[in-house]
């Protein structure tokens, strides 16, 4: 291939661009973010916004990671990241988390923080109604920029908790990766820092090295301040001038070095193997220099790399609903990759024993659009795309979420990426998009689809080594592509209506309204009802569902596996005049989500639009409802493809453990066991479209519901004529009960699976439940109030555990029941250790019931976050879909706090006698094979 320089690249990008005078210069930062520099070098960003109201998001931004580790130091910005909460000037020991709690901010979902090669960032949303809670916000954030204790206790205690983090991630892709990772990364300093650290360090290094650690980075001139949220903004820059005047820089301070991989143009080859691997994949990663946006120029680059992806993502997903592909899965893609670089990527997951086949038909593809380019129509549908991605943006632009701009600042200050604000990225799109042409693409291919920098990744099961190819005949397999005569892609497109016939208009035969909940009610002529909730939480989001009651357990066992994967296998097919490629030709350019569902005890359609695609939407879902397709060709190759990806999936250790799980807690139900190939063979398509028929034959049954930005009297034509018109037959059909409980008694399973010396843990305590509102809100409570005691105990107290978790189901139908599991990985020899710790903790909610400080956590949390999903439309959507499902009255929700604040310490005590006694108690364990 011939080397262009990206001077003349960039010159070819933007020949056909109206160049402005400012077409180069830098984009400016939006004006509606309070922004500046102290006098110590601290950056901040302030933003009044309110989604959510009342709660404001804090974060710290270091920009600093583990890439600037001195060799003594691998792991420990990592592990300064955990100290900051463990210990701090104003929050000693874990004061900090207590505190947070208390006002109703979770720790690991709530408040977090994470590391990377070159950032570390702290994680704050509070509530700002409580002046309070935010001046103690800045004081906390304050603490993490400077004010760890480094207390040696509490470093010796957390050495445990961040090694068993690390051996959450053992297993085949951590093996391999420490194998290619080196060569992907041309041994540079990234290979040498992977942010977990080593154990040599972890397990040996003093107080006096993390703290140097911390006293070279965490500095002033390398943080930034962002906070977003329903405050004053000049209150709150007041604020941070004042509180973080005083952090100070270092004398002598190090100099913050940019580590970079170099592009040296050489090419390179790994080829890696696991026992533990399930199925071959190989990648290629072409390395390009990073595209930082800046300007309008490069804006209009990143538009053009953008409608690249999705034009190549639209012709492999064609490929792959041919009836034989010739792979599982694959894509191509450009993107970042690590600090100052790209990646051109292109992948491919193949079929046993077919990596050549698979591995070509994907460079195929890449050559077919370099030496032909794309098509205008495929162009025209991406461009459609994408304008209509940031129409919805700027539609939403007073709703959008403190969290996106949040995460702009954050790029802006640590890559300096352009954050003009949606109005100006708006224009900006509007400006380009009509002007970029095929000829803009095949420049950009011609750019970044080059013979060096190149590096060929093989991972496959070590089963298969031996028939792997080395770098030669991997080459060979590019090569013999490049040379075939190869056609030009056909772009094929219909002009069809979507409908093979037209619905006939039924009626709404009666309407209801309950103005304390904003809702209306509709009958409809074939007896479907339709409840309409609008809202203000969003300018440009409808979200609907329908539900009914039958699902697959109207199906007997030797028809399941035909009707589990009925909705799937017939959507695949698409609808009226068009299969599934034409489907989403036609529907380009328009947000719309319609998705059909057959789960056990229930028929379901999920979906989301527009107020303008609203009339699309709803003919598809009529036409998904009453002209399905039958590709058999489609259905083939997704069979085909499932069967191959299971081939292997007893090597892996987490499969075995999850079908472990859930073939117990099913009793060894046919209907709970694990997939088979011997499952797949029982999918009989004609079976399947029979089963999706029957179960959409009777629109009576059905609630639609629909929730948004809405408005009842535009939707009342769409409803008469696509809901309306629904086929119906009255026969009130109901799920039936299978008998499929967890089994009762105690029992302990384990499954032997895995090399590494890793155990993960599941305890699940189940049994009958008096169903009602009051036990679920009991249960929700007892819940967490064992969690936190769990992750007192086994986390901070015994340094056994990362990350304990507790989850609860609840149901009403077909009959009350309840269960309780307790999951946490450890090292296999903790194993005993901390099931006993977990179970005297159950005992002691038992005999004590919970401290009144953990349920007053409890009711702080759950109330903090029930104000914010209640201004969601798709809580409410969820809410009422809940209802009607278990049959309950829509206007419960409006007794919920009150009910939540009668709990009392002693009622979680009678609860975990009655619901955590014991009887019911199932032990599953995943252990390292026996050697």
């Amino acid at each position: 291939m011939k080397f262009i320089s990206r001077v003349t690249i960039l010159t070819l990008l933007t020949s056909t661009f109206a160049v402005s005078a400012s077409f180069g210069q830098p984009l400016p930062l939006d004006t509606a973010v309070r922004t500046g520099k102290l006098a110590n070098g601290l950056t901040y960003f302030i933003r009044h916004n309110e989604e959510p109201k009342d709660r404001v998001l804090i974060y710290l931004v270091n920009n600093v990671g583990s890439v600037l580790e001195d060799n003594n130091q691998q792991g420990l910005a990592h592990f300064m990241e955990h100290m900051n909460f463990n210990g701090t000037t104003h929050f000693p020991k874990n004061e900090l988390i207590d505190y947070l709690q208390k006002n109703g901010v979770r720790f690991g979902a709530d408040i977090n923080a994470y590391t990377s090669f070159d950032e570390t960032v702290y994680q704050l949303p509070i509530p700002s109604d409580k002046p309070d809670v935010l001046r103690n916000g800045l004081r906390i954030v304050h603490d993490w920029a400077q004010g760890a204790l480094l207390d040696p206790t509490e470093i010796d205690k957390e050495r445990g908790v961040v090694l068993e983090e690390k051996r959450l991630g053992k297993g085949a892709g951590e093996r391999m990766r420490r194998i290619y990772w080196p060569v992907i990364l041309d041994n540079s300093r990234y290979a040498e820092r992977l942010p977990i650290g080593v154990d040599s360090v972890l397990n040996h290094f003093t107080p006096a090295t993390i703290r140097r650690f911390h006293h070279d980075w965490y500095r002033p001139d390398l943080q930034a301040v962002i906070i977003v949220g329903d405050v004053d903004a000049a209150a709150m820059e007041k604020a941070v001038r004042e509180q973080f005047a005083d952090l100070k820089n270092p004398a002598g301070e190090r100099s913050r070095t940019r580590y970079q991989i170099p592009l040296t143009g050489t090419n390179r080859f790994v080829s890696v193997t696991d026992n533990e691997m399930t199925n071959t994949q190989a990648e290629m990663l072409i390395k390009i220099p990073g595209l930082v946006i800046h300007t309008a120029a490069e804006y209009r680059t990143d538009i053009i790399r953008e409608l690249f992806n999705q034009m190549m993502a639209g012709r492999l997903a064609e490929l792959t609903r041919q009836a034989n592909p010739p792979f599982l899965g694959s894509n191509i893609g450009i993107g970042g990759f690590i600090d100052g670089l790209d990646v051109f990527d292109a992948s491919v997951t193949a079929k046993p024993g077919e990596l050549d086949k698979g591995f070509k038909a994907v460079w195929r593809e890449v050559i077919r659009a370099k030496r032909f380019g794309f098509t205008q129509t495929e162009l025209d549908r991406a461009k459609s795309e994408y304008q209509s991605e940031i129409e919805r943006a700027w539609k939403e632009k007073g709703k959008t979420e403190s969290q996106n701009f949040v995460q702009e600042y954050q790029e802006y200050f640590l890559k300096g990426t352009a954050s003009p604000g949606i109005d100006a990225e708006y224009k900006l799109v509007l400006q380009a998009l009509p002007d970029i042409t095929i000829a803009d693409i095949n420049a950009l291919l011609t750019l970044d689809v080059t013979d060096h920098n190149r590096t060929i990744l093989i991972q496959a099961p070590e089963k298969d080594k031996a028939n792997l190819p080395d770098s030669a005949t991997a080459s060979g397999w590019l090569a013999s592509v490049e040379s075939e005569n190869l056609t030009a892609y056909k772009d094929q497109v219909s002009a069809a209506s979507l409908l093979i016939t037209q619905p006939t208009t039924g009626k709404i035969v009666s309407e209801k309204k309950d103005d304390k909940l904003g809702l209306t009610t509709w009958t409809l002529s074939n007896g479907a009802t339709v409840l309409i909730k609008p809202t203000n939480f969003k300018n440009d989001e409808i979200v609907f569902s329908a539900y009914a009651a039958g699902g697959t357990s109207l199906t007997p066992d030797a028809d399941f596996q035909s009707a589990a994967s009925a909705a799937v296998l017939v959507g695949s097919g698409g609808a009226g005049n068009y299969d599934l490629t034409g489907l989403q030709k036609y529907l380009a350019g328009k947000q719309i989500n319609v998705r059909f569902q057959i789960n056990e005890r229930d028929q379901v359609i999920n979906g989301s639009t527009t107020p303008a695609d609203l009339p699309t939407a709803m003919e598809l879902l009529y036409a998904d409802w009453t002209e399905p397709r039958k590709d058999s060709a489609v259905v083939n190759s997704i069979l085909e493809r499932s069967k191959a990806n299971i081939a292997n999936r007893s090597a892996d250790p987490n499969s075995v453990f999850s079908d472990t799980v859930n073939a117990v807690l099913g009793d060894y139900n046919v209907r709970r066991t694990g997939p088979s190939i011997a499952k797949m063979d029982q999918i009989n398509l004609d079976k399947s479209y029979q089963i999706f028929k029957d179960r959409y034959s009777d629109a009576s049954g059905f609630t639609f519901t629909f929730v948004g930005s809405v408005n009842p009297d535009s939707l009342r034509p769409l409803v008469e004529t696509y809901l309306a018109s629904l086929p119906s037959t009255h026969s009130n059909v109901q799920a039936k009960d299978l008998g499929i409980h967890i089994p009762p008694g105690v029992s302990t399973h384990v499954a032997h699976k895995g090399t590494e010396p890793k155990a993960t843990v599941y305890l699940v305590l189940s049994g009958w439940l008096d169903y009602s509102r009051e036990n679920v809100i009991r249960l929700d409570a007892l819940r967490e109030c064992l969690e936190i005691r769990l992750l007192e105990r086994l986390r901070e107290e015994e340094s056994g555990v990362y990350s304990p978790g507790v989850r609860v189901n609840s149901s009403k139908l077909p009959k009350g029941r309840y269960a309780f599991y307790v999951n946490f990985g450890c090292a296999p020899e903790n194993v005993d250790k901390l099931v006993a710790s977990t179970l005297d903790e159950i005992n002691k909610l038992r005999t004590s019931g919970p401290l009144p400080a953990n349920l007053q956590k409890w009711r702080a949390e759950d109330r903090t976050s029930r104000e914010t999903q209640l201004k969601t439309n798709r809580f409410w959507l969820g809410y009422l879909q809940g209802q009607i499902a278990d049959q309950e009255p829509l206007d419960e929700i409006q007794g919920y706090d009150k009910a939540a604040d009668a709990v009392t310490v002693q009622a979680l005590k009678d609860a975990a006698n009655r619901y955590l006694d014991g009887k019911n108690l199932i032990r599953l364990e995943l252990e390292p094979e026996k050697k």
